[in-house]
């Protein structure tokens, strides 16, 4: 166990809520004015991780905050003579959960990343709908409904990820080439995948406060930057909120995609192997 006394603690705790609260702080004012934002509302609604619970720094486990009653009384912490730190207890009641993602994080970083499927999964998610009775009603369908569904019915549509999946019309559900499910999501999750990606965020903050949470912010940021690709390729018309349209039904725009979805993969795959060691660490406590 390492101890950092109150000032260091302090410090790493006042860089990592500045570092958040560039994300954080647009998102509360605008709950607070009711405005909806069809981006990024999804990184705070979608993902059970609060703003505050985001914004709280933890240093793993292994760490003692010297002087710090303020963490006492906080899940997962025990109170030592030297300070507060996560209890061994604590860890070890986490196993199973340790134990899924350890199988789920592996198996996804065994495959090699596939890059076809083009952001069809949110097209799927309308297809077939009026535009009055899309997930975003508040925002045009770029194509329309009927040029939508042209779309979705001109393409081979391979989404590998059961939570994009399951949120597929029923008409668009057969389309699909796989059929991921709630319990087999190691034998599908592959690394290319924007919303494997955005999920490292949801692993990492599953593993809070037993990891440090500057692994958690990384994984955050990653999942800010795959939810702007993910939106702007989807059929919404968002241009008025600033986003750039990435045109998928055209060659130009499947190439766009393919390009950030390999960019995205590679930022993912060292932010995964840091989970991957971090679990293990924990699973051999």
């Amino acid at each position: 166990m390492e101890v950092m006394d109150r000032g260091a603690w302090q410090e790493r705790a006042a860089s990592h809520a500045e570092r958040i609260d560039r994300y954080v702080a647009p998102h509360l004012a605008r709950r607070e004015a009711r405005v909806k934002h069809p981006v990024f509302d999804f990184l705070f609604t979608y993902y059970s991780h609060r703003p505050t619970q985001l914004r709280r720094w933890h240093p793993g486990f292994g760490e003692v905050l010297a002087d710090a009653p303020e963490y006492a009384d906080l899940k997962g912490y025990t109170t030592t003579p030297s300070g507060a730190t996560v209890s061994s207890s604590y860890v070890v009641s986490q196993r199973p959960v340790l134990s899924s993602l350890l199988d789920l994080l592996t198996a996804t970083s065994s495959r090699a990343p596939h890059f076809g499927c083009f952001g069809l999964h949110e097209w799927a998610m309308v297809y077939r709908l009026a535009e009055d009775e899309t997930r975003h009603a508040d925002w045009p369908l770029r194509l329309g409904p009927a040029g939508t569904d042209q779309v979705v019915e001109g393409h081979r549509v391979a989404c590998s990820h059961f939570d994009a999946y399951r949120f597929f019309t029923p008409p668009a559900r057969p389309l699909n080439m796989l059929s991921p499910g709630r319990d087999d999501r190691p034998a599908f999750e592959q690394p290319g995948c924007l919303h494997a990606g955005m999920d490292l965020y949801k692993h990492a903050f599953r593993l809070s406060p037993m990891i440090s949470s500057d692994l958690v912010a990384d994984c955050f940021e990653l999942a800010w930057d795959i939810r702007t690709l993910d939106m702007r390729a989807a059929p919404y018309d968002l241009a008025d909120l600033g986003f750039e349209p990435v045109r998928i039904e055209t060659a130009e725009g499947k190439a766009a995609y393919v390009e950030a979805q390999r960019e995205f993969a590679e930022r993912g795959a060292p932010l995964r192997a840091r989970l991957i060691e971090e679990t293990t660490r924990l699973l051999a406590y």
